[in-house]
């Protein structure tokens, strides 16, 4: 374990009485949070952070072997959601929309590499109907009974229900009837109303992402949790959105990890308005969203960084700052690059496992679920120059 942060060693005598609360194991007030945001003690921060993680976690970094897939671009909330780079009108330039088959050929890759998770999400198309991801998450189940499914986020179960004219529930009910595992943790940007309004008009309202996101809970279906930070948010705001996470899943124990998401400018209208280019967050605040989301979080078990978006060499820091899952090798991420991030479209199965020991932590495997699948490494090497990426260990039926 990290050694035993001493309240007296840090500088910033805000976070002393927060740092006393974490070593008791006493649940941080919102005021505490505030602090934490507030604070200029960057590394006292991560210290208390780093040891909360370590009392939870000891010294592993999970990691997955997995696949993104992003059937469609095209969304229904193209001209309202004004921080997405990635979606586009039916007849705009640069719109896709995969058949089932194409979907499919992609997912090939899987058949000799490592990856053990399908994570797919796309837009909210307005003719796609269930039947199509039903169909797709069977096909994937049956090619690759291995791989774990997480796919949909909130908001495009509920654009589902609405065109399927039925529940969201009952829309989980199927995807999970077809296969589905978990459920990724997309769409909640910032729950507050004054700030969806400003970046989101259209979408749906942080009450109605909990209510998906309970009904999957409800179902058996685990989920993540994510907040997008850095645009128009204050401190208040990302606050009170970690207390709604939280409130949640005292509720219902449901969400398997926490993901602060950082805000891309490029190629979208929001960056444009904001006169913002390349990266509109510093890593002095993505360490502190990872610390406080460790800190606050006091209930969900995980905290990933992201690495397409901040970087490996930020996600490698994270991990002396509370964090204690590194997203997985992706193999091909569209959503964050067409908002100008300039990181590698994925990352290798070895290289991921490189970055965590380069830490100085100890690199676990695991799937979907969180259950550890590989923690010995010592016998993997590099492969050669041109061979497929990753390890054999997933058979395609």
């Amino acid at each position: 374990m990290a050694p035993l942060p001493d309240p007296a060693r840090i500088r910033d005598p805000r976070l002393r009485a927060v740092a006393e609360k974490v070593i008791a194991g006493s649940r941080l007030e919102e005021a505490d949070a505030l602090a934490c945001f507030a604070t200029g003690d960057l590394l006292g921060l991560g210290a208390m952070a780093d040891w909360a993680n370590a009392r939870r976690n000891g010294d592993r970094v999970f990691f997955s072997a997995n696949q993104h897939i992003n059937p469609t671009n095209v969304c229904v909330l193209r001209n309202t959601c004004v921080f997405c780079s990635f979606a586009r009108m039916p007849k705009e330039e640069g719109a896709y929309t995969r058949t089932l088959d194409e979907v499919l050929h992609e997912a090939e890759q899987a058949r000799h590499g490592p990856t053990r998770e399908f994570h797919i999400v796309g837009g909210l198309h307005p003719k796609l109907r269930l039947a199509y991801y039903t169909e797709m998450i069977r096909e994937l189940k049956a090619r690759f009974p291995q791989v774990h499914v997480k796919a949909l986020t909130a908001v495009e179960i509920a654009h589902l229900a609405r065109v399927e004219r039925t529940s969201s529930r009952e829309v989980l009910q199927a995807l999970k009837e077809a296969g589905l595992t978990s459920l990724p943790g997309g769409g909640a940007e910032v729950f507050s109303t004054a700030v969806r309004a400003t970046i989101a008009e259209r979408k749906l309202t942080g009450a109605e992402w909990l209510r998906v996101h309970r009904e999957a809970h409800e179902l058996g279906i685990p989920t993540n949790c994510t907040m997008l930070y850095g645009h128009v948010e204050t401190a208040e705001d990302r606050v009170a959105h970690l207390a709604a996470l939280r409130g949640l899943q005292d509720e219902t124990g449901g969400f398997l990890t926490y993901i602060p998401l950082a805000y891309h400018p490029d190629h979208n209208e929001l960056g444009e308005e904001l006169g913002r280019t390349g990266t509109a967050t510093t890593g002095y605040e993505d360490l502190k969203n990872i610390a406080v989301g460790r800190l606050f979080l006091d209930n969900i078990p995980h905290v990933k960084t992201h690495w397409p978006m901040v970087t490996p060499f930020l996600s490698q820091i994270a991990l002396a700052f509370g964090c204690d899952d590194v997203e997985g090798t992706v193999v091909y991420e569209r959503i964050y690059h067409e908002a100008g991030a300039t990181t590698d479209m994925g990352m290798p199965y070895h290289e991921l496992v490189r970055l965590i020991r380069g830490a100085g932590r100890r690199p676990v495997e695991r799937d979907s679920l969180y259950q550890p699948v590989r923690e010995e490494f010592e016998d993997f090497t590099p492969p050669p120059r041109g061979a497929p990426r990753g390890l054999p260990v997933v058979h395609a039926a």
